[in-house]
């Protein structure tokens, strides 16, 4: 009879009881939905015999094939809005999965592909340690350009033994207190730091077998060089052996690149067998040599050892303060714009897009890395400004409109506003800005005295140090007596234009005396009147890019820490 039949099965409960080694394992129950006829499986009752294995728990793959099944089932009978619906979801899904894992895809390519593909090469940045940073004594600001030797100065070059003119070649270097598409980049990590090191330097790798230097990474320089055994007039001890170039090594005169060094030189020298260039700076330091052409290896972000025929300085004669911070590092690293800089050289090579970042943590440690290709440039999330092309110099440059410290406006210089400019250089140690926005400054800062800081003119660190009556241990204990500046670019409109911020642990330090110094200098005396230079005390904790593809250069925030792979498979910025 219909009354004698059991009610129709809807669910499925499945106990699974611990195993009996281990009972402290406790038991599990899953409840389980069925919309179709139940299986037999279910619906037949285990013979008494099997009564050990009736207690054994389903296979997983019962409860997860029975859900499976009717899910599709009701999708497969659900309306054509659902499955559409559904496929956007997958569609939506992959882009993501491109632009954002990116990175593992490209990991998986094969070798062959890499090799053929220009690379992006970033770099170690490696620490120089310096305990004799006095402000007035290893202080230095570099600026420099294109200049030709006085008439009457003649040298004697050590591969070329006739006295001949020859031209200065001023590197446009700022330093402070020594302290076609292309989607792969070279990578390598940065160390140093801006107090008590002075500066950022990473490695290179020159010559055959391969010999690695360290160089100080300067976006205002437009040569890459090191010291060298030519025989070497007046060499620092750096961190590593003199570079012994071959003659066969030594640029011609004729060759394009030495042209460009010596642009301002009026004749051309047909007996001379050397290139010869000097580096004057404007704290009266210099660097002589002659340039070489050597191999130059670099470490590619696949893993792959890419390799240019550099042009680079042979420098075997240094003089002034110099000489003081080559005792770990055997040159500068140069990364301006000139077509003799090592990212030019690279990309004229197709080895990369013309794309340099360098990303400076902001810790007291120090490091972090940088990179030549734009493998590594992010593509949402930056701050961007345009570029100044100045004939007279290859530095990164851009037009300031205001500037601020907190609500108070700051004097730019004597036009204020109208042609007054940025430098960003990570040449230079500190901040230096315009005599008139730096008195501004000096003078807003007065209301620190008095909130627990003293002025200490004891403290030749710096200009400016405050002591406390306890020795100051960090920034976080005295940054929130002091305002943020604010440098506002492209529109003097504050909601149209783009700024740059600079919190004051971005323009202070703690010294080894415990005091508080303020980071920013007076650049008058070195500097033109509307010139201002971020260092890289306010370049710390923020990404940084000269994209010289586009013309622009873009900051964004960033720990430094880890780098981060980019791609846009569908869109760019």
């Amino acid at each position: 009879m219909d009354s004698d039949r059991p009610p129709p099965l809807k669910g499925v409960v499945i106990i699974t009881l611990p195993p009996p080694e281990n009972p402290s394992l406790g038991k599990t129950i899953t409840a389980f939905t069925l919309y179709g006829p139940v299986p037999s499986r279910i619906r037949e009752t285990p013979p008494a015999r099997d009564q050990e294995e009736a207690r054994t728990p389903l296979p997983i793959q019962l409860p997860r094939n029975t859900e499976l099944r009717s899910f599709f089932r009701r999708l497969l009978h659900g309306s054509r809005r659902a499955i559409v619906g559904f496929l956007g979801i997958a569609i939506f899904a992959y882009i993501l999965y491109s632009s954002f894992f990116s990175s593992a895809l490209r990991d998986f390519r094969g070798r062959e592909d890499e090799e053929k593909k220009p690379g992006t090469f970033i770099f170690p940045m490696i620490p120089k340690w310096r305990n004799d940073v006095v402000f007035g004594g290893d202080v230095e600001l570099k600026l420099g350009r294109f200049v030709d030797f006085e008439s009457k100065r003649k040298i004697v070059g050590p591969f070329d033994k006739d006295l001949r003119d020859s031209s200065v070649f001023n590197s446009n270097k700022l330093v402070a207190s020594k302290s076609g598409a292309v989607d792969s980049s070279t990578l390598l990590p940065v160390k140093g730091n801006v107090y008590p090191d002075g500066l950022y330097y990473t490695y290179i790798l020159v010559g055959s077998p391969p010999r690695r230097y360290h160089v100080d990474i300067d976006t205002g320089s437009d040569l890459t060089w090191i010291q060298c055994d030519a025989p070497c007039t007046s060499c620092g001890k750096g961190a590593n052996p003199l570079y012994k170039p071959k003659s066969s090594k030594i640029v011609p005169p004729r060759d394009s690149l030495c042209k460009e060094v010596q642009k301002q030189r009026t004749e051309y020298c047909p007996t001379c067998k050397q290139c010869d260039y000097e580096i004057e700076y404007a704290d009266h330091s210099s660097s002589m040599g002659v340039l070489a052409r050597d191999e130059l290896y670099l470490r590619a972000a696949n893993g792959s050892l890419g390799k240019l025929n550099a042009v680079f300085g042979c420098a075997y004669d240094q003089q002034g303060l110099l000489l003081n911070s080559l005792s770990k590092t055997d040159g500068i690293m140069g990364l301006s714009r000139s077509s003799v800089s090592l990212p030019s050289q690279l990309a004229s090579n197709g080895m990369i897009n013309n794309v340099i970042g360098h990303c400076l943590t902001s810790d007291a440690v120090g490091g972090g890395y940088m990179f030549l290709g734009e493998e590594f440039m992010p593509n949402w999330g930056m701050q961007w400004i345009p570029m100044l092309n100045i004939p007279s110099t290859n530095s990164y440059q851009s037009s300031i409109m205001k500037m601020k410290y907190g609500s108070t406006s700051l004097s730019l210089g004597p036009l204020d506003g109208e042609v007054d400019r940025v430098v960003f250089d990570s040449g230079s140690s500190y901040t230096y800005f315009t005599k008139e926005a730096y008195s501004d400054l000096v003078l807003s800062l007065k209301e620190v005295t008095g909130s627990g800081l003293v002025l200490d003119a004891s403290d030749p660190t710096l200009p400016f140090c405050w002591r406390s009556e306890l020795p100051i241990r960090s920034l976080k204990e005295v940054k929130h007596f002091f305002k943020a500046i604010t440098l506002q670019f492209g529109s003097k409109w504050w909601i149209l234009s783009t700024k740059l911020h600079i919190p004051p642990e971005s323009y202070l330090i703690i010294n080894n005396m415990g005091n508080v110094c303020l980071g920013i200098l007076d650049g008058s005396e070195v500097l033109d009147r509307s010139t201002t230079v971020i260092g890289d005390i306010s370049l710390r904790g923020k990404l940084v890019v000269y994209d010289n593809v586009n013309g622009r250069i873009g900051w964004v925030q960033s720990d430094c820490i880890r780098p981060q792979r980019y791609k846009t498979p569908f869109f760019s910025t």
